[in-house]
């Protein structure tokens, strides 16, 4: 018997459930195979036996593959000496026996029930003398009072773990302990059947256990064999293979698909795109009377259904086993998942990033699992996808993670000239641009530029890359040089036939910054409105113009010309980028600088520190853009100090 951990409110619900349940007196225990149904309703039972709750009795009945009639009149006879006569029909003679059963509240428990429909003609009669509890993977409907069982908190697993196997070894090897129940989602029956076969395989550590079952998934023999003793007789597969016959052909393809997913919450329009050729009702009969009704899914939000990862290892099982192992759903999958990457922006908005996050476990799930059926052209958006993703939420350790992998897949699978592969490099030299990393960002775009410069490829990545090695230019003090790379690069996105204006103005705003280094100050606002003249240049790059004009009037000292352009800027890109993004310290630290400048150090102040708490969270005290800020201000604390003693020695001199 599986220890009975984490369940001690579920009897008390049930209780109070049969006590109360006065609409039909039936209540029904509900989950997936293997989450504890049966253990449940047993431990019940037993503890009503000890305390004499049901002077009538206790009948437990098994639906699954049994005929229910003969169990109940066996049961008459052997225990209550009640003999219907021969001559009357099945029906009639179950009828019998409950006219004459013992007085006093009596308990009928009727466990793995698969067809409602077949059981009904043989339950007690509506009474206040019959409770009626019954176990089922299905949805018995609404006139059926259900509680749903689910999966034991990782506490409880620890502890069944615990029970079985011996408290000093399991909290020995307690990180490997925590992975291998969440190897099977905190599954009882998968906990029981792991727990009896670390307690017979004594020299076995439980990462040698892990292992075992990342290779042969289901397949392995400690998820298999069941021993004597236990509730279950089934081991995990064999249990949830009694569901997968019950669905048609129609819900084991959805199933299929399914087991694609992550085990994180799954958006149904995902599944819907996936499947664009069934009828969207249709799909949604599939889903809830076949899959939910099964508890093979679970609905956790509006719109949004989840796998338990045990069933989702199944599904896959499955899908292998089909005709053509699943190509084409596989295949179906991976293009619907991949043109959610291609509308990412280079630096996604806060809405962006929102509606992303439900679609981002599925993305790193393709690639971890289904990427070979990806084609070579969608190849590099999974990874620069998934990239943009994490830099747009500050996690740059991530994004980073991701667009090297990026890099590798392309090299492994593409050629070392391919515009692809080479795209990859530029999107990760970009990447360490954008951080200030000239070391690691420069050797990468350089690279990309020679392989494909006066070459056919070269079209709009060379813009972007002339683009890219100005401003790497630019920051390293190579005016001349960064000043040319810009040049030619406004000169051939002028003439491209796919020339985008948002890489135009962007152009245009990095020229004016070199004229600004000239002394062109005329000069470097004429390209500034240029290029905010220009239409569709998106957010990003309005915001980043008009922190540049900013600076523009910031150098001419006209301080109070240049406040509303870092202000609109700051308003702009906390509305679109959230209040900590990289860019939002850099507006707060521009408008910090423009309000010192003014005398208005308090404000400044703030600002500052606003920066300097962004900038140190998405990376650290050491950073030096934390440390320029840092100083600004400490600068701008001494300024505060030193107007307060002038104002403390203009009042004593009033007096």
């Amino acid at each position: 018997m599986i220890a009975f951990e984490g369940r001690e409110d579920l009897l008390t619900q049930l209780q109070s459930q049969l006590k109360n349940n006065e609409l039909s007196g039936i209540t029904g225990v509900r989950g997936m195979g293997g989450i504890g149904k049966t253990e449940l309703v047993l431990q019940y039972a037993i503890s009503c036996f000890n305390q004499q709750l049901y002077p009538g009795g206790v009948c437990w009945l098994r639906a699954r593959d049994q005929e229910i009639a003969t169990q109940i009149i066996s049961f008459a006879k052997a225990n209550l000496g009640i003999k219907p006569p021969d001559k009357l029909e099945t029906k009639e003679k179950v009828k019998f026996i409950w006219q004459r059963w013992p007085e006093g509240d009596s308990l009928v428990i009727v466990d793995d029930v698969t067809d409602y429909a077949a059981i009904d003609p043989y339950l007690p009669p509506a009474s206040q003398k019959f409770k009626i509890l019954i176990t089922t993977r299905i949805n018995l409907g609404s006139s059926v009072t259900q509680i749903e069982i689910e999966k034991l908190t990782d506490q409880a697993a620890i502890k069944v773990l615990k029970a079985i196997v011996g408290k000093d070894r399991i909290e020995s090897q307690l990180t490997s302990v925590k992975t291998l129940c969440q190897k099977v989602g905190n599954l009882p029956l998968g906990l029981e059947l792991l727990g009896r076969f670390l307690a017979r395989k004594l020299d076995w550590s439980v990462q040698k256990l892990i292992e075992r079952l990342e290779s042969k998934k289901l397949e392995a023999k400690a998820l298999i064999e069941t021993e004597s003793g236990m509730t279950a007789r089934l081991g995990i597969a064999a249990a949830l293979e009694l569901s997968w016959v019950e669905l048609n052909d129609a819900e084991q393809k959805l199933a299929c698909l399914l087991g694609m997913f992550s085990v994180a919450p799954i958006s149904w329009h995902l599944v819907e795109m996936s499947l664009s050729k069934k009828d969207t009702d249709c799909l949604e009969e599939l889903r809830d009377e076949g899959l939910i009704d099964n508890s093979l899914l679970k609905r956790v939000g509006q719109g949004t259904y989840q796998l338990h990862q045990i069933i989702q290892e199944f599904f896959r099982i499955k899908l292998n086993e089909r005709t053509d192992k699943g190509e084409s759903l596989k295949k179906t999958y991976c293009k619907v998942m991949i043109g959610f990457t291609k509308d990412i922006s280079d630096i996604p908005t806060i809405d962006e990033i929102d509606e992303l996050k439900k679609t981002i476990p599925h993305l790193e799930e393709m690639i971890n699992h289904w990427i070979s059926y990806l084609a070579d052209e969608d190849l590099i958006w999974a990874f620069e996808g998934i990239g943009r993703f994490y830099e747009g939420q500050g996690d740059f350790s991530l994004s980073l993670f991701w667009r090297r992998k990026g890099v590798n897949q392309t090299q492994k699978k593409l050629s070392a000239k391919n515009p692809d592969y080479l795209r990859s490099l530029r999107h990760l030299g970009l990447f360490y641009l954008k951080l200030g990393n000239d070391k690691e960002a420069q050797p990468l775009l350089e690279k990309v530029f020679e392989e494909i410069k006066d070459s056919e490829e070269e079209g709009v990545l060379g813009i972007r890359l002339r683009n890219d090695l100005g401003a790497l230019y630019f920051r390293q003090e190579r005016f001349s040089k960064a000043e040319s790379f810009y040049n030619k690069a406004l000169e051939l996105s002028q003439k491209s036939l796919f020339k985008e204006n948002s890489d135009i103005a962007s152009i245009l705003n990095n020229l004016a910054k070199i004229h600004e280094k000239k002394g062109l100050s005329e000069k470097a606002k004429s390209l500034y409105d240029e290029a905010l003249n220009l239409e569709e240049i998106g957010d990003f790059n309005f915001a980043q113009i008009l922190d540049n004009l900013g600076n523009h009037y910031n150098m001419k000292k006209q301080y109070r010309e240049a406040e509303p352009y870092f202000e609109k800027s700051l308003k702009i890109r906390k509305s679109t980028l959230g209040e900590k993004h990289l860019k939002v310290a850099e507006s707060l630290s521009n408008t910090a600088d423009n309000y010192f400048f003014q005398g208005r150090f308090q404000e400044a102040a703030k600002l500052f520190k606003q920066s300097a708490a962004i900038y140190e969270e998405l990376f650290d005290c050491e950073y030096h853009k934390t440390v320029e800020v840092k100083k600004s201000l400490e600068i701008c604390d001494l300024a505060i100090r030193f107007w307060l003693i002038r104002l403390i020695i203009k009042l004593r001199l009033c007096f």
